[in-house]
């Protein structure tokens, strides 16, 4: 059997068999951001966006997702270039081990493109599918909270209360560092 899909914007043919899950065919061909923790649906390791809502892609099944819009976390940013909820991740602390993380930014991107201003609670509630046994949640909480800000347009805090500049040294993309405190004399490190 043959399935078609757009992932991260580009089409894709995959011979694939029934019997394999979307999570299966993805990591197969590369996309190793989603991770396999439970095989059941329960841990949110897996989360990817399928035609715009958050699915968790070990059960669900190869077929079921022929002809869909997949994305996933290799279709955010990069490390030169972070999507703001990659970033509001960073700049919060908000990661520990990292094996949750891709389905927390896949479930937390959904939710803000779903609902741009979302409360504590609905932050909370949105990700109550997705489990992390490293952290009780509060860094992960404030990260998606600032990564509503930041697409609203809003100045970055970091969860200390210092502001996060938007050329930071990791936001350049040369390497180069361009914070004057940095360096002391206002130039590059």
């Amino acid at each position: 059997m043959h399935v078609d899909l757009i992932i991260n914007g580009e089409e894709q043919e995959y011979a694939v068999s029934r019997s394999e899950s979307l999570l299966d065919v993805l990591r197969r061909n590369g996309y190793t951001g989603a991770k396999r923790g439970c095989d059941t649906g329960t841990c949110g390791m897996c989360t990817v966006v399928v035609d715009g809502d958050p699915e968790m892609s070990c059960v669900t099944p190869i077929g079921k997702a022929d002809g869909a819009t997949v994305e996933t976390i290799e279709g955010l940013g990069n490390q030169d270039d972070l999507d703001p909820v990659q970033a509001a991740f960073v700049d919060n602390s908000a990661l520990q081990c990292g094996f949750c993380i891709p389905g927390m930014i896949m479930r937390s991107k959904a939710l803000l493109d779903e609902n741009p201003d979302p409360t504590e609670a609905e932050v909370r509630e949105a990700l109550s599918d997705n489990l992390c046994r490293c952290t009780g949640y509060k860094k992960i909480v404030e990260a998606v909270l600032d990564a509503s800000d930041r697409l609203d347009g809003e100045p970055a805090v970091a969860a200390d209360g210092g502001s996060v500049p938007a050329d930071e040294c990791c936001q350049a993309g040369d390497g180069g560092c361009h914070r004057p405190e940095a360096t002391g004399d206002g130039g590059e490190e």
